[in-house]
């Protein structure tokens, strides 16, 4: 039983790694994480199930173990989903969590939208799904300062 939860807890751990655990975060909390790490929020808004441009730019992008290795070092990830389905549906809390995030940084409903911000929240630049490598997508975003 102590070999069964030792596998899962470490399959857990390994998942979280590797698609990056910060995008689960509160903005409060990616605000924290940012300041005491020195590090910038990098706040992706996407509809994972109906949102083509979406759905590309985490494949091709996001997603890849290329990007991911370098994003991490420089910001802190936090995702806002706007999933249609009934099986894709978020919690209330994550809903509304995700509604006051694009009130205050996407008004204008853009999606996919990608929107770099300081430790305090504030607006330091943003751009939509572009198609382009993994790196290329990272120094356009790591330009923002």
């Amino acid at each position: 039983m102590k070999r069964k939860l030792a596998l899962i807890i470490a399959l857990l751990c390994a998942v979280f790694i590797v698609h990056g655990q910060d995008k689960d975060l509160s903005i409060d909390q990616a605000k924290i994480k940012a300041a005491n790490e020195n590090k910038r929020i990098l706040l992706v808004f996407q509809g994972s199930d109906w949102c083509a441009p979406c759905i590309k730019l985490e494949k091709e992008i996001l997603d890849t173990e290329e990007f991911l290795k370098i994003a991490e070092e420089q910001f802190v990830i936090l995702k806002a989903d706007f999933p249609r389905s009934k099986k894709n549906r978020l919690s209330d809390e994550n809903q509304k969590h995700n509604a006051a995030l694009a009130e205050k940084y996407n008004q204008n409903g853009y999606f996919p939208y990608v929107v770099i911000l300081n430790a305090e929240g504030n607006v330091l630049g943003a751009m939509g799904y572009k198609k382009m490598t993994p790196q290329d997508y990272f120094d356009q975003l790591n330009a923002f300062k």
